[in-house]
């Protein structure tokens, strides 16, 4: 398992985004890359030194610092699309090989390199920024079937990474919320939420509002 690329965006405006700029368009770098915990939502933007971050209403902080996609997944769409896609062309600011990604288990905790830990969060939820970045028809509906969003990442230990970088699980919580069951649970399956729960304090403080909410709403075990 290694991180096949470190990927930053610089702002460039765009006439599909809800604001005039966007930091999607991540392309990969050589050189080491500081990462360290940005600050609150609404207030910080990347976690990775040098990216950037526009709409810090629906991006950033602490608790979406990073975001890493596999080079895997990638491969697969270029497939389905017929289409080259480059290391970051997801907004991704990590792309990774040999690490599944959306089976990855939220609060499970990632060593890369040899001081930097990650902690994932949650899944990407796909928006018009994104779709309008792609351009391609239904793409928003054709990401969510696929339920492979990657994964939102905390800074537990700063550091810096490069491209090539070791990557390491070193920590694996025992539940069944993986990062694809959340994303499941957010969109087209959200009976699922009550049991997003057994996730805890890891989840992104916004899932966990979302199933909480749910569960005062509906119960803790829904009629599918």
């Amino acid at each position: 398992m290694q991180l096949l690329s470190v990927n930053l965006g610089r702002p460039h405006s765009a006439d599909y985004t809800s604001i005039e700029f966007t930091g999607i368009d991540k392309r990969p770098v050589t050189r080491s890359v500081a990462v360290a915990a940005p600050g609150p939502k609404g207030t910080a933007g990347s976690g990775v030194a040098g990216d950037a971050v526009c709409d810090l209403r629906h991006h950033g902080g602490d608790d979406q610092a990073v975001y890493a996609f596999a080079r895997e997944d990638l491969d697969d769409w270029e497939k389905a699309l017929g289409r080259e896609l480059p290391n970051g062309v997801f907004g991704e600011n990590l792309t990774t090989l040999g690490l599944d990604v959306n089976s990855a288990l939220i609060g499970e905790r990632w060593r890369i390199g040899r001081d930097v830990i990650l902690e994932i969060t949650s899944p990407r939820i796909p928006c018009r920024t994104f779709a309008g970045w792609l351009g391609e028809s239904g793409w928003m509906k054709r990401f969510t079937q696929a339920a492979a969003p990657g994964a939102y990442l905390r800074v537990v230990e700063p550091g810096e990474i490069r491209a090539g970088d070791p990557v390491e699980i070193v920590h694996r919580p025992d539940h069944e919320v993986t990062v694809s069951f959340l994303f499941r649970a957010e969109t087209t399956e959200r009976t699922l939420l009550p049991r997003v729960l057994a996730a805890g304090s890891s989840l992104h403080p916004e899932a966990l509002e979302k199933a909480r909410e749910y569960v005062a709403k509906y119960g803790a075990h829904p009629e599918v």
